[in-house]
C-alpha cells in the first residue's frame, strides 16, 4: 500500500512541473485533482494515476472551480468509465 502512494505521490509531482495538475487527496478509490490544465490533460492524469494504482481506469464525478473528482473504477465491478464532458478516454495500450 505504502508503493502504491508512493508512485501515486511521484507521478503527480512529475506530471505537476508540465503543468498545473496535482492529486490533492487519495482515499480509497477516490481522487481529488487540482488543475489549472485543460480538461482532456485531467482526464489523462487521472486515468493514468489509477492505472497505476492497479485499477481498470477514472470516472469523472463532479468539477468545481479548479477541483476535479474522479473515481476509480475495477473491471470486475461492472462500472462503466465516464470522461469529463467534451474528453475522450485513451484504451489501454498492452
Amino acid at each position: 500500500m505504502k508503493k502504491i502512494l508512493l508512485l501515486t505521490a511521484i507521478s503527480g509531482l512529475l506530471l505537476a512541473g508540465c503543468s498545473s495538475t496535482q492529486l490533492s487527496m487519495s482515499m480509497g478509490n477516490m481522487r481529488l485533482i487540482n488543475s489549472s490544465a485543460s480538461p482532456q490533460e485531467v482526464m489523462d492524469f487521472a486515468t493514468n494515476t489509477c492505472r497505476n494504482d492497479f485499477y481498470q481506469g477514472a470516472s469523472f464525478l463532479s468539477k468545481a472551480n479548479k477541483e476535479y473528482r474522479f473515481k476509480c473504477v475495477k473491471a470486475e465491478e461492472n462500472e462503466i468509465l465516464i470522461p469529463i464532458p467534451g474528453t475522450t478516454i485513451a484504451p489501454v495500450v498492452k
